[in-house]
């Protein structure tokens, strides 16, 4: 720490990479963008090393990197105007079943699985696992960005991270009562967004087995174009989103209409193969398409499942753009 308050590179190099996992964690929740959290936690360590010498050692190193976070990504929205959009109805479901809330977030990206493993914690900060146990699922990221960023910091820092109320008021230069009062509104907000069979917000970090399954079957099913197997995976009140674009899927029946359009018939689009990944800790599936002429499979979506029950409740769909991040091929 001297040395790095002196100005060695290397030194400080060697403090803040250790927290990078969990900061860019910290940043994507308050973003909702992958990209814009690899960003952001450059940005912060930038900051971090112009203001070097002002770290006293009044709290740990690691909440001092946290405040710092924090505050870039409230000079992010500062300077970012970003509103959900409207969402177009592509389909329609049960009037009376679970529907998905009427915003789309944009910018919304999913985040590879193999960066969510924890850093192994020193002795001396035990507390730097915490990256392992945060809720990371996209129902949970969506309702978080229906949040004002302030709301969005203090529930995070509080239910999420564990910090008291009184670590939270020093982090954002409040007093302890207005973050109080910001997670008082911001609870009831959130849980209004959030699917009721997901209210527990720390799901398993390991894929369970019916998970896994569920998953091979919509595999095999999406690669055969069979749209019977693929029905039975389906609850009937399932629904499809695809950031950045506002239109969604409402419906087992809407949803099959538009993939049966992709893979059957005349106009299909192509031969698919998948392949199993994983991404908020939750069974995707990256697709390829092989058009009429080609002899390769090149990368076209992710598609992000929620299983409940053994059934596929919703499914959200990207583009290849962050393929490389997860390790996957642009063309099998």
């Amino acid at each position: 720490m001297m040395a790095a308050r002196a100005g060695d590179e290397s030194a400080f190099g060697s403090l803040v990479e250790r927290y990078r996992r969990e900061l860019q964690v910290h940043c994507y929740r308050m973003l909702g963008s992958f990209e814009d959290s690899e960003d952001l936690v450059q940005e912060t360590f930038l900051r971090a090393w112009r203001k070097r010498a002002s770290f006293e050692g009044r709290s740990t190193f690691r909440a001092w990197l946290y405040q710092i976070a924090t505050n870039a990504c409230l000079d992010f929205f500062a300077r970012h105007t970003r509103r959900p959009a409207r969402r177009q109805v592509a389909g329609s479901a049960d009037p009376d079943g679970a529907m998905p809330p009427p915003a789309e977030i944009p910018w919304l990206q999913p985040y590879p699985d193999a960066l969510l493993d924890p850093i192994a914690p020193s002795d001396a900060e035990p507390e730097a696992a915490v990256v392992a146990k945060e809720t990371i699922e996209l129902a949970f990221l969506v309702a978080l960005q229906l949040l004002p960023p302030k709301q969005r910091a203090v529930l995070i820092l509080r239910d999420v991270l564990g910090w008291s109320a009184q670590e939270t008021a020093a982090l954002l230069d409040v007093s302890v009562a207005a973050v109080k009062s910001a997670l008082q509104r911001a609870r009831p907000t959130l849980k209004e967004h959030l699917p009721a069979q997901r209210l527990e917000w720390a799901p398993a970090t390991d894929p369970s087995e019916e998970e896994r399954a569920v998953l091979q079957r919509f595999i095999e099913a999406s690669e055969r174009a069979d749209m019977p197997a693929l029905a039975a995976l389906l609850r009937e009140d399932a629904w499809q989103t695809m950031p950045p674009h506002p239109e969604w899927f409402a419906g087992r029946e809407a949803m099959l209409a538009m993939w049966a359009a992709a893979m059957i018939g005349p106009d299909a689009a192509g031969d698919w193969r998948l392949l199993p990944t994983r991404a908020n800790r939750q069974p995707a599936a990256a697709n390829y398409l092989r058009t009429a002429g080609d002899t390769q499979f090149l990368a076209s979506n992710l598609d992000v499942l929620r299983i409940e029950n053994g059934l596929v409740a919703e499914v959200t769909t990207f583009g290849r753009e962050l393929f490389p991040a997860f390790g996957l091929p642009l063309a099998l």
